[in-house]
């Protein structure tokens, strides 16, 4: 029978490693939350670093690094362009966490790549459920959109991405080129 005192210790270890995470993750928020105040500035010479620090919170799993390097191997599958595979180490993350948005993304990404484009649309639509924010799964959205001729909603899909993130360069281009794009459609 373990000790009084041995329980104890092992439950305020336990209790310990849970906070400790739980802040993290808040930290993680709170982090999130400052640099799309930042991105918003429209300060050119900052914004590419801001947003890569964003991306590199979004890719870095809150809590199980573990889940880190599922996402690191599905992108270097497709980097090797072994996208089947890469949809499924995806898929793999996000059984192990569904409320982790880049899982989806990156996933959402594959399915594009291999011309599945209402599955890529379901997994954008998930992304920007669990982070509104989600800048680059807006412009896949917008991608998507075009693939599918809706290109209102691509429009206003790279509105949204250019509305949190001002400097995002392929927002404005793509946007042109949509709205050229509309008005051949209705000539």
């Amino acid at each position: 029978m373990l000790s009084f005192f041995l329980v104890k210790k092992i439950l305020t270890i336990t209790i310990l490693y849970f906070l400790t995470t739980a802040l993290s993750a808040n930290d993680r928020d709170a982090e999130l939350d400052k640099l799309f105040v930042e991105l918003k500035k429209d300060i050119p010479s900052l914004s590419s670093g801001i947003a890569q620090q964003i991306w590199m919170l979004w890719s870095t799993h809150p809590t199980d690094q573990k889940l880190t390097s599922l996402l690191d191997e599905g992108s270097r599958l497709v980097q090797d362009q072994k996208l089947n595979r890469a949809i499924d180490v995806f898929s793999e993350a996000i059984e192990l966490d569904p409320s982790w948005a880049e899982a989806w993304n990156k996933r959402a990404t594959v399915f594009y790549m291999v011309g599945k484009f209402q599955k890529s649309q379901n997994d954008i639509d998930k992304v920007l459920e669990l982070e509104e924010r989600h800048f680059g799964a807006l412009a896949g959205q917008g991608m998507v959109n075009i693939k599918l001729k809706n290109y209102d909603k691509a429009k206003k899909s790279y509105q949204k991405a250019q509305e949190i993130y001002p400097s995002m360069k392929s927002s404005k281009v793509m946007i042109e080129q949509i709205e050229e794009l509309i008005k051949r459609q209705s000539i």
